[in-house]
């Protein structure tokens, strides 16, 4: 884990903002697409944990992005170049543009301030989305990266935001993937290589100190 005075720096809320990768009702609430990697969130407390990053991040004054998955009635748009893509179509639950699905999913807390970023196709919440121009007129230096699924859509936003430029934090205990085992294997051999590893307590704790204006 990083030094305390080390993840205090790149935390500042002037310059941190905090993205919740695929958090919606569809994916992680109770009547998901993937009840298998929605009872992992949920077990593992890692949806808690967003919860409580995005609460402490209202409270210090720290940017929340929300990026979400959805998809057009007809499909238009979307992508169809991996089986994984594929399958979403077979699915019971879609994540249909103004469906409950693509709202955000409980306990996570939205506020008026907060954004969020939808796309139609790929795997990314950065590449191919207004996430990137997003950071850079909030004056982001660091980007805190939860949600899931820690298979493909975590990594890939952290590969993205560190080829951007930024400093990219990971609290490993709030982000989940299939099977439960995988993520932390993945958070050790993978991300702990480009990315500052922490828990949620790192960062609330980090984010308790006097608010600093924007």
């Amino acid at each position: 884990m990083p030094t305390n005075a080390r993840l205090i720096e790149q935390l500042d809320p002037a310059t941190t903002v905090l993205l919740t990768v695929e958090c919606q009702r569809g994916v992680v609430g109770t009547d998901s697409a993937l009840p298998e990697l929605a009872a992992a969130a949920r077990k593992s407390g890692a949806l808690a944990n967003v919860a409580r990053l995005v609460a402490a991040a209202h409270e210090a004054g720290v940017q929340v992005l929300h990026a979400i998955a959805e998809r057009r009635p007809d499909g238009r748009g979307a992508s169809r170049n991996a089986r994984l893509f594929r399958a979403a179509e077979r699915l019971p639950v879609r994540q249909t543009i103004g469906s409950g699905a693509v709202r955000v999913a409980d306990p996570i807390p939205v506020s008026d301030d907060d954004l969020v970023v939808r796309r139609l196709h790929g795997l990314s919440p950065i590449a191919g989305t207004d996430v990137d121009a997003l950071l850079r007129n909030f004056g982001c230096r660091t980007l805190v990266v939860t949600g899931v699924s820690a298979n493909v859509a975590i990594p890939n936003a952290v590969f993205d935001a560190v080829n951007l430029g930024y400093t990219t934090v990971v609290p490993a205990d709030a982000i989940a993937g299939v099977p439960a085992e995988y993520t932390p294997a993945m958070v050790r051999h993978t991300l702990a290589l480009v990315a500052t590893i922490a828990t949620t307590d790192d960062v609330l704790t980090c984010w308790k100190r006097p608010r600093r204006a924007r």
